[in-house]
């Protein structure tokens, strides 16, 4: 999802709500007629509201996953790192033990 889209968000409502009230005002039809285009109109919002949010939680799962990848590389790196210089460590105390007995 994009930062524009989500700018523009409000302005689609803004124009929904403006284009209903002028709809209402100057619409030529029964009462009837206009319940049902208000109802038509509503249901369409409605759908318009589901496609966004099931868009933003794709889109949530996506970067959530990545970060989960992202954390997993990082741990596997920083457990590598801890093992060489444990690794280091031995070897270290090993020629230390070693250059004592030398001397």
């Amino acid at each position: 999802m994009d930062v524009a889209d989500d700018s523009k968000l409000p302005f689609f409502f803004l124009g929904l709500g403006l284009g209903v009230a002028a709809g209402l005002l100057l619409a030529p039809q029964s009462g009837e007629e206009t319940r049902n285009l208000i109802k038509n109109r509503a249901d369409e919002g409605k759908d318009f509201l589901k496609q966004r949010s099931d868009e933003f939680i794709d889109s949530a799962s996506d970067v959530l996953q990545r970060g989960k990848t992202v954390v997993s590389k990082q741990k596997e790196q920083v457990a590598a790192a801890v093992e060489a210089g444990k690794q280091a460590y031995r070897e270290a105390m090993r020629a230390a033990g070693a250059g004592a007995d030398e001397v």
